[in-house]
């Protein structure tokens, strides 16, 4: 499941420092002549992927990026230091357009990747450079050239890393709010999710992950059955499917078999799916005491004989949610670190 992830970002270079109007000044050395130094070089800004990072929400709180401005040329012939270049990192497959032209100047594609999105003014020249024969005291010098500057747009298609199951109303769209960003549709009726709704959820800076609220099932989803038929084949391709259930349903109907519903759905249109990483999320508990949640959660998960992870949560009060996410980003990053050592 795919979805745009955009930022619009303003690249400033570094300009270039001004060149030097200098004279030899030492006793004994008449006529020393011009000796003014080159101004440095100003900072370029450079764009350059990381496999480590897989959404742009960090650029949501940072959008101005400058290089370091070149220092001004000095006497004795001493160039100014040039600036230092300022690196923004981004995922992989991020696409940068410039906003002014809509022209794609570059497409990341692999960890590593490095693209020059503003280069730094050039350093002016010192005195030095216009002494001739006729003109033994220049007292001339150039300014530095201004670093170039621009507004860039950064898209990334996000592969959602985890998925949300679960019966319509299951609450699987006041999680998606709870912990991340997106507004998807919320009321009190079964199919408020027409289409699939992703979230980034920012555990840390630089740490976050793709969430998707998958649109309710139903039995007879993997014959077409109702809206998440669809969508079933998206499930394949994330790292992790969250099961979400209430607690104790209000329509009266059981926990367990809901659960049992899905699964069969699952194993119908694919049995890989029911070897992928699924965790159970217990939802609605504050519409309990603590202790009546607990023991009814007891139940149904020794019911369900429920081998993998489980939690009892409550979407709508938050309670337990941030718990989830943190084990969630510790899981991802597990599977990104077995990953990289395979290959």
């Amino acid at each position: 499941m795919k979805l745009v992830d955009e930022a619009e970002i303003t690249v400033e270079a570094g300009n270039g420092g001004n060149g030097c109007v200098g004279f030899r000044r030492e006793k004994f050395i008449p006529l020393g002549g011009p000796d003014g130094g080159d101004g440095g070089n100003g900072g370029s800004v450079w764009i350059v992927a990381d496999e480590n990072l897989n959404t742009l929400v960090d650029f949501r709180h940072e959008r101005i990026f400058r290089a370091q401005r070149g220092e001004n040329g000095m006497g004795r012939q001493m160039y100014g230091k040039a600036g230092e270049d300022k690196i923004i990192v981004v995922p992989v497959g991020t696409v940068i357009t410039n906003v002014a032209t809509d022209e794609v100047i570059g497409d990341l594609t692999k960890h590593g990747d490095k693209l020059l999105v503003a280069r730094g003014g050039k350093g002016g020249l010192g005195n030095m450079h216009f002494k001739s024969s006729i003109n033994r005291s220049p007292r001339q010098s150039t300014p530095g050239e201004q670093g170039e500057a621009r507004d860039l747009r950064m898209e990334l298609k996000l592969l959602a890393d985890v998925g949300l199951l679960g019966f319509p109303n299951a609450g699987k769209s006041t999680l998606i709010r709870a912990v991340s960003a997106a507004t998807p549709k919320v009321a009190d009726y079964p199919f408020t999710t027409l289409y699939p709704n992703l979230g980034v959820v920012s555990v840390e800076p630089h740490r976050s992950f793709v969430i998707a609220d998958i649109p309710g099932l139903i039995e007879g989803a993997a014959d077409g059955a109702g809206l998440g038929a669809l969508f079933l084949r998206h499930i394949q391709r994330t790292g992790l499917l969250l099961h979400l259930v209430e607690i104790e349903p209000l329509d009266g109907s059981d926990a367990v078999e809901q659960v049992r519903a899905i699964e069969r759905e699952l194993a119908k249109f694919d049995a890989g799916l029911m070897e992928k990483p699924r965790w159970l999320l217990l939802n609605k508990a504050d519409l309990l005491p603590k202790e009546d949640a607990d023991a009814l959660a007891k139940r149904i998960t020794e019911t369900l004989d429920w081998k993998g992870p489980w939690f009892v949560i409550s979407g709508l009060a938050h309670e337990g949610t941030r718990n989830v996410m943190l084990h969630v980003q510790a899981f991802l990053d597990e599977q990104a670190r077995e990953k990289r050592e395979s290959e």
